[in-house]
């Protein structure tokens, strides 16, 4: 099967409109789980679903020394389609390509599907490789709740997996010898390079926050201003401080999910909680961004008699990638470009365990997170080749 058959194999699960929409343990996402496992037998792998609920598809293994490529298959909402499926299709389009050059793994290759990468449904990303490694406690990934009150213990539960047993997972961390994910590019970097391929140098550090703002619900209509206490307005001004500061300090910053309390059209909400993304090139940058919104918010939030809380629900520290490793991809795949990134992915957690490369799949428009995200098909076929020559190089040489 080439690359255009198993990816049309997998593009309508999960379509909402003009995007996708496969949140962790939903129909979606558990039909996509189903479509791997089925395409991984069908390749003669074996399949193993770890404690996490990461999938794992082996080609001779698991052992010790293995090459692991992958990526993740859930989205965030009305997502793309190429944002982790890329390179799970790829993965196994590259197997098949390495068959077909009768080529022979000298160690143990595996496809890797990760849990939870994107967050979008219980709000901490990367969750399944976090759970890998030990950065996450069990605990508190049982208790983490959708929006509907859903703990994720219950929803993985309702999927037929155990969540008791989730956590670090030395034995299979053992095994792998390096890891290669590829993704498509998040930005514009590589069309005015007119490079269809590239590589991450690292991922700049970033978090989530959470701000709870909380005043007094009233009426609409009936409540003068001057009596209100409108968190509304705080949060507002938040949203706009947010921004001001990540361009004073060269950062990013973005408030993409908001919920009003109680949610009445014809009313002053009581509270409003929403959450901040912040990312920046270097981690004082990151610090002092935050520290600005926070401060900002707390000032106007007393101004107009409500209060404000705020806490950290997740960090990612810098990750610079294996520089050995990434040499040596480099060399394989003759001098792409090597570029930094502000995207978070299962590679960046996995960095610290294990020697890990990233490679980058051009995307014309640099859009992503979005039913626009694109990448051409000749470009997703080169990165097949691209991938395949790696993982030769890596686990067939």
């Amino acid at each position: 099967m080439n690359f255009a058959e198993l990816w049309n194999s997998l593009i309508s699960i999960g379509r909402t409109g003009g995007g996708y929409t496969r949140h962790t343990w939903t129909p979606a996402d558990l039909e996509c789980r189903q479509w791997f496992i089925e395409q991984a037998r069908s390749r003669d792998l074996d399949v193993v679903v770890d404690r996490n609920g990461n999938i794992w598809a082996w080609w001779g293994g698991p052992g010790k020394g293995a090459i692991v490529t992958g990526s993740h298959l859930d989205s965030v909402p009305d997502g793309g389609a190429f944002d982790g499926p890329l390179g799970v299709v790829s993965g196994l389009a590259a197997v098949d390509l390495l068959r077909e050059r009768d080529a022979t793994p000298r160690v143990p290759l595996a496809v890797a599907v990760f849990v939870e990468e994107e967050g979008a449904r219980f709000g901490l990303a990367c969750l399944g490789s976090k759970l890998l490694t030990g950065v996450v406690d069990p605990g508190r990934a049982r208790g983490l709740t959708d929006d509907n009150g859903v703990t994720y213990a219950d929803a993985m539960r309702a999927a037929g997996l155990d969540p008791a047993g989730i956590g670090p997972d030395e034995k299979l961390l053992g095994h792998i010898g390096a890891f290669v994910e590829l993704h498509i590019e998040q930005g514009r970097a590589l069309e005015p390079l007119g490079a269809p391929i590239g590589l991450a140098e690292g991922i700049w550090p970033h978090g989530r926050w959470r701000f709870d703002f909380a005043g007094r619900a009233d009426h609409a209509g009936t409540a003068r201003f001057a009596d209100r206490r409108d968190p509304m307005l705080p949060y507002a001004a938040t949203v706009l401080a947010a921004r001001e500061a990540a361009g004073a300090h060269g950062a990013l910053a973005t408030f993409g999910k908001v919920i009003a309390e109680p949610g009445g059209v014809n009313g002053v909400p009581g509270a409003v909680h929403a959450w901040l993304d912040a990312r920046a090139p270097a981690e004082e940058r990151l610090a002092d961004t935050v520290t600005t919104v926070r401060s900002i918010a707390s000032r106007v939030s007393a101004e107009h008699g409500v209060t404000v809380g705020v806490r950290q629900e997740s960090a990612t520290p810098a990750v610079l990638f294996d520089q050995a490793l990434t040499d040596r991809v480099k060399g394989v795949l003759g001098g792409v470009p090597v570029l930094p990134t502000g995207a978070g992915h299962d590679a960046g957690v996995l960095a610290a365990r294990v020697p890990t490369a990233m490679v980058f799949v051009r995307n014309p428009t640099g859009v992503s997170h979005s039913p626009e995200e694109h990448a051409e098909m000749a470009d997703c076929e080169a990165g097949v080749r691209a991938l395949a020559a790696v993982l030769e190089e890596l686990a067939c040489k």
